[in-house]
């Protein structure tokens, strides 16, 4: 098997490779902005719905202990970016380091991508009434699960390279194609 082109995307070229996937255009780019108010304005109400679901759920909370309501403006920061416009390297080194902390602290990538959910409901929230802003916040959010999963993948990738001695060898391992 030869090597995928897909395994040398890395890094900054994660968001041009995603973008170009996703066909995400400057039009539902900017599109967002406009709601960027709304967003705000949602971010309590949206915080209670999900952490009173995590908090509920004896999986979920076991990883919250007390950090609730501090990891509430880090939510309400993240979702309030979705509506910037602005999606540079700066944004997918967020996103990717809100991964990383979640790979640290053990969390099953299960919980979160679970957990949103709630974000689009949010977000069709509100950008209801608007079939063109909707469509973008999808991609965009679906952009930044893309982004997010990243972390836990480039995780267990650098931690089986580092046993088998190369990136290569565990990515054949990965797709059950190494030589035997």
């Amino acid at each position: 098997m030869e090597d995928r082109k897909s395994w040398l995307v890395k890094d900054e070229a994660v968001l041009a490779d995603l973008i170009t996937l996703m066909q995400l255009s400057d039009a539902e780019k900017a599109v967002l902005v406009n709601y960027q108010a709304q967003a705000k304005g949602v971010t309590d109400e949206m915080m209670d719905t999900f952490y009173g679901r995590l908090l509920k759920h004896a999986n979920t909370a076991e990883y919250l202990d007390g950090k609730a309501e501090r990891l509430k403006h880090t939510l309400s920061e993240w979702f309030v970016q979705l509506f910037s416009g602005q999606y540079d390297q700066a944004y997918v080194q967020s996103r990717l380091k809100i991964g990383r902390i979640h790979v640290q602290i053990g969390l099953p990538v299960r919980y979160p991508l679970a957990m949103m959910d709630v974000m689009l409901h949010y977000g069709h929230k509100i950008t209801a009434g608007n079939e063109e802003a909707q469509n973008a916040f999808s991609k965009l959010l679906a952009l930044d699960i893309a982004i997010f999963n990243q972390s836990y993948e480039d995780s267990q990738l650098k931690h089986l390279a580092e046993m088998v001695g190369n990136e290569r060898l565990a990515r054949r391992l990965l797709t059950q194609e190494a030589a035997v």
